[in-house]
């Protein structure tokens, strides 16, 4: 596991959106963070699951999150400014955003990978991600400390046969990513990073593994250290890097 030990006011004031923040690692991320003084911007398109996950962070006695229903595979333009002026509005700013929503797609053989379903990949797992960065940018320039976190994988590091559109997908956020950090590297507070998080118990992973057992995995909450670190102070000055989590 990445070795980061965090300090418990370490986001403290903080403002984070989450991207499919009601379930799995999106949603043990949103807790963390709130757990470490943020205000977290639930972004999701099940908004049962958002308000589940509000009510467990409302419990805990963090600071107030607040839920963005909101589909990734559907939003327009227009959609993306109005929850950008949203956020002006409420918040002023916005201190960190973790690119964490995607969809996997049918693990099969490019030849026989449908164009629509391709397509429907690519626009979860690049195309909105695209947007959200370009419309959320000038809010994260505000900050004095901003960083954005994207969520990659083995598979878009080294392709792999049979993971189709979900391993292109994850080489252009890496691709995003690198291209993004090279832009605002020294003329501005934003810093941009990804994170691989490795085999973790989640959905996604029982999809893609329906013979593995879980619990052979670790949970969300496990691999938390690198997200922490990378939304906290420690990782100032650290940009355009690819880290693991496991």
């Amino acid at each position: 596991m990445f070795d980061y030990s965090a300090r418990p006011d370490l986001l403290k004031d903080r403002v984070i959106l989450v991207t499919g923040a009601g379930r799995g690692i999106g949603a043990a991320a949103a807790r963390t963070f709130a757990a470490h003084g943020a205000t977290v911007l639930l972004l999701g398109k099940t908004e049962e699951n958002l308000n589940r996950v509000y009510d467990e962070i409302e419990a805990a006695g963090h600071p107030q999150p607040v839920v963005i229903p909101f589909n990734l595979e559907t939003a327009l333009p227009h959609q993306y400014d109005e929850l950008a002026a949203t956020i002006e509005t409420e918040f002023g700013r916005l201190d960190g955003l973790l690119h964490n929503a995607s969809i996997l797609g049918p693990r099969t053989p490019l030849e026989q990978l449908s164009g629509d379903n391709f397509m429907r990949v690519m626009q979860v797992n690049v195309n909105a991600m695209f947007m959200l960065t370009s419309t959320l940018l000038p809010l994260l320039k505000l900050s004095e400390d901003a960083s954005v976190v994207f969520t990659s994988s083995s598979v878009g590091r080294k392709g792999r046969a049979y993971w189709g559109a979900y391993a292109v997908s994850k080489f252009a956020t890496e691709g995003l990513m690198q291209v993004l950090a090279d832009e605002v590297d020294g003329t501005c507070s934003v810093r941009a990073n990804s994170v691989n998080p490795g085999a973790t118990r989640t959905d996604m992973r029982a999809q893609a593994y329906p013979g593995e057992n879980p619990s052979s995995r670790p949970a969300p909450e496990k691999i938390m250290p690198v997200y922490l670190y990378l939304m906290g102070p420690d990782s100032k000055g650290v940009n355009g890097k690819a880290f693991d989590a496991q």
